[in-house]
This record gives C-alpha cells, sequence and structure tokens, in this order.
C-alpha cells in the first residue's frame, strides 16, 4: 500500500514506521476475517483494514473526526488480524500510533477523559490494591456492574522459603496482587517445587501497558524507563536467567521494551535486553514437567481453556499449555469453534467499551460451556476476571490448577 506522508510526519519516527508498516500491507482482507469488532458491527471500518485506511488517510494529511476516532477506538488490539496476516503487517504497532495521532487531534468529552485519567492513574496506583479491598468488603453491597469488576477475595496461602541456585525475576504486576494474589503466590510455589526461586524487584510497578494503550505513551514509557531501573542490578550481575511474567498483557508488553524504546539512547540496548529474557510462565513449562510428573494429582473433569490473545496473538505462543498440561493429566481443552477469538478483556477494553466487551464474553463463554467444564483456566488476570463476571463456572490461572494439583 502506496502512502505518501503529509510534511508534519515525513521527519517524524512514528510517521516513517507506519509508512513502512502500511507498505506491507496489500489490502487483501484476510484480516476481516478472524476480527472480532468486525464480526459484531459488520462494518469495514470496524476491522483492521478499515482502521488502516483510516490511520492512512490521517497520515497523508486528513483531518480525523470523532467517528475516525470511534472506529480506532473499538479495535480491541487483540492482534489476530497480526496472525492470520500473509504480508506481516504489524498492525499493533501501526494502530498505536494511529491513536496517539488521532487522540491529539480530537478532543473527548469531558466524561471520557475523566473515566480515561481515572484507569491510567488509579490502575497502576498505590492506592488500588487498598480500594480493591474494600471493594471485596463490601462486594455484595455493589451494584452488579461494579461488583463484576471486583472479585471475590481468595487468601494466597504460604509462599516458599527455600533457596535455590536457579534464580528468576518476576514481575508482580500492578492489579494483580490485589485483584487476585494467588496467582503470584501460585506462581512461586510451583517454581520452587522445581527448583527455581523466583525473585521481585520491590521498586517494580506496571508494566506501563495500561497508560500506553489509553494514549499516555510517555507515561507508559516512563513507567517502563522505572522498571529497567528497577530490574537492572538483578540482570547486570547475571543473578537471574529469565525475567518471568505470569500475565500475558504485561508479557506481551515487555517483550516490546526493546521496540517501544528502540529511540532511546539512554536506555535502548538495556530495554532491547530486558525484551530479549523476558519470558511468559508458559514457557517455562518444557522445563516444569519432567521437574514435577511424579508429584501431581491432576483433577478430574475437563477443564476448558482460554488463551488469550496477547499470548497467542501477541506473543505468537500457541498449544505450549494445552500440550505441556495434558502431559501431566489435566484434561485441558480448547473450545470447539472461535479458540483464536477474544473474549473481550482486552485491557481497560471492558470498562471504556462494555456493550461491546459483554457481548464477546457471553458468546465466549457459550462456547466454553459446551465442553460442560468443570473449571475454565486462562493466562491473564483481565480475561480471568472479565470471563468470571459471566459464569458461576470457577475461572483460574492454568498456573493456580498445577498448585493444587501439586497440593493434593
Amino acid at each position: 500500500m502506496q502512502t505518501r506522508l503529509a510534511p508534519e510526519f515525513q521527519n517524524q519516527a512514528d510517521g516513517l514506521e507506519a509508512e513502512a508498516i502500511l507498505r506491507k500491507c496489500v489490502h487483501c482482507g484476510f484480516c476481516t476475517a478472524t476480527c472480532p469488532t468486525y464480526q459484531i458491527f459488520g462494518d469495514e471500518l470496524d476491522g483492521p483494514r478499515g482502521r488502516i485506511y483510516l490511520i492512512k488517510q490521517v497520515l497523508e494529511g486528513e483531518a480525523p473526526t470523532e467517528k475516525t476516532q470511534l472506529h480506532l477506538d473499538r479495535c480491541l488490539t487483540c492482534r489476530n488480524c497480526e496472525s492470520t496476516c500473509p504480508s506481516g503487517v504489524q498492525y499493533g504497532h501501526l494502530v498505536d500510533i494511529g491513536r496517539r495521532i488521532v487522540e491529539a487531534r480530537v478532543p473527548r468529552s469531558p466524561a471520557q477523559r475523566a473515566l480515561r485519567w481515572a484507569l491510567k492513574e488509579g490502575l497502576p496506583s498505590p492506592l488500588f490494591a487498598p480500594a480493591m479491598k474494600l471493594g471485596q468488603a463490601v462486594r455484595g453491597l455493589l451494584p452488579a456492574g461494579l461488583q463484576a469488576k471486583v472479585p471475590a477475595a481468595r487468601p494466597a496461602g504460604a509462599l516458599p522459603t527455600r533457596t535455590h541456585a536457579r534464580q528468576v525475576l518476576m514481575l508482580e504486576g500492578c492489579v494483580q496482587p490485589a485483584m487476585a494474589p494467588n496467582i503470584n503466590a501460585a506462581t512461586r510455589r510451583v517454581l520452587d517445587a522445581a527448583g527455581i526461586q523466583a525473585l521481585s524487584a520491590p521498586s517494580a510497578g506496571c508494566c506501563g501497558g495500561v497508560k500506553f494503550h489509553l494514549n499516555d505513551q510517555d507515561g507508559g514509557r516512563a513507567q517502563m524507563r522505572a522498571n529497567i531501573d528497577a530490574w537492572w542490578p538483578y540482570l547486570d550481575q547475571g543473578q537471574v536467567e529469565a525475567l518471568v511474567i505470569n500475565a500475558s498483557g504485561c508479557g506481551v508488553t515487555v517483550k516490546e521494551y526493546g521496540h517501544l524504546l528502540k529511540d532511546d539512547p539512554a536506555y535502548a540496548e538495556k530495554a532491547r535486553r530486558i525484551s530479549a529474557l523476558a519470558r511468559d510462565l508458559s514457557e517455562l513449562l518444557p522445563e516444569l514437567v519432567p521437574a514435577l510428573k511424579d508429584r501431581v494429582r491432576p483433577p478430574s473433569g475437563v477443564i476448558a481453556y482460554h488463551p488469550p490473545c496477547t499470548l497467542q496473538h501477541g506473543m505468537k505462543l500457541r498449544g505450549g499449555v494445552e500440550q505441556h498440561l495434558g502431559a501431566l493429566g489435566f484434561q485441558l481443552q480448547l473450545a470447539p469453534v472461535e479458540a483464536h477469538l477474544c473474549c473481550g478483556s482486552a485491557g481497560t477494553y471492558s470498562v471504556l467499551q462494555p456493550g461491546t466487551a459483554t457481548q464477546l464474553r457471553d458468546r465466549k463463554l457459550g462456547h466454553l460451556g459446551v465442553m460442560q467444564p468443570a473449571a475454565i483456566a486462562s493466562a491473564n488476570i483481565g480475561c480471568i476476571t472479565h470471563l468470571q463476571s459471566g459464569t458461576d463456572t470457577p475461572v483460574r490461572h492454568w498456573v493456580e490448577l498445577l498448585d493444587e494439583a501439586l497440593a493434593s
């Protein structure tokens, strides 16, 4: 796809990157068939091909409108289109660029600005944990819509105390420790059982994805730099062999630090190394299975597995969880249809686009429910919370189920 950049974008790094991405697009439309929002709205502009055309228009100098912004806002950034694109178009990077430009040129209503500010400042804030604790204490009194965003409190259990020669650094996350502390605790226990010690950098915080994807890209990059500073002493001294992340939404962001900070002379090389060392927890499973296979008592019954978009499309990690937990005796099964489609969580999407998010959630739960599972497993706190809001079937991180199978 040929693009003639408007003069204001010709010398901008973002403009040049967008132009390079657009050159790869042949406008074939394969992506449309796998786009969740196109399937819901049936509008070309609510599919990747239409959004690419809108971004191209803006880069060529056409003024964006509220309609332009609406169609970009409706995108889940699930990156399913990247998995089906025969030309390797990096749509996720392109839509980030397009949204930033449109955000700067199309003013939002005061209510929209307030909501987005509350999300980008509140979710990564130290105040989120006490607010979540209060919400869980009065959960039964909350309105249904708000109650769906506040998971029931679950104890985390005891943390391992042993030390091991093999050590990894673990990202705690911003909302996960407050919303589902057992995920991090279970990760530590499972790694400990396999002879791996998980360390944390106390000053590390949000991966930066929340702010970045709400178009505060400078704020997001600032959080990325702060994390690099917190992690660097562990990595620079060779103390840890990997940076392990058990929330795939955070994992896909950290794996892109090298790209997102490539133009920062002070952090580009460090960010590249961080990305190279980042591992989704599922990537350790090939090493964990031999160490754990004689200790696991898998649960009976089918476990329906929803692989998050950030795992299967963002990080291109497919099949590992099902394969390796299957080797441990788990009956983990994907939905019989549309296993590749987003559940509607998509970071803050379920708050900003609740109607669409609920349609996608119920569609996903319908496909998972066909198997009559004893539980539903996933690999991202957002997906877990969103799916749980629409079903009484327990929705857990797969590492929690593995942890329970070890403890039984």
